[in-house]
């Protein structure tokens, strides 16, 4: 889990997420949608892919990224829950 914390952490990456949403998009569609170099969205794209939450699939000569749901889904629940335990015992300090 900490793998995907430490992908969440930088913007352009959760902005790769949040236009993944959408449904599948090609790496070059999505590089282009950022001003960073080709390289360095490389390297966001492999961090997202390293903590799951993204996966490729190559198509001939381009590669097409889609959100992985599951992953997602279960670091928004981590969150929670730590959000939760957080709340729960501010209240009990009362």
């Amino acid at each position: 889990m900490t793998d995907v914390f430490t992908a969440l952490a930088h913007p352009v990456r959760r902005a790769v997420l949040r236009r993944l949403r959408a449904g599948p998009m090609s790496a070059g569609d999505l590089a282009g949608a950022f001003p960073v170099s080709k390289p360095t969205m490389s390297r966001h794209f492999a961090t997202l892919k390293d903590a799951g939450l993204i996966q490729a699939e190559r198509a001939g000569t381009s590669i097409r990224y889609r959100l992985n749901v599951t992953v997602a889904d279960e670091a928004l629940a981590a969150v929670m829950e730590l959000l939760g335990r957080s709340v729960t015992k501010k209240e009990d300090s009362r």
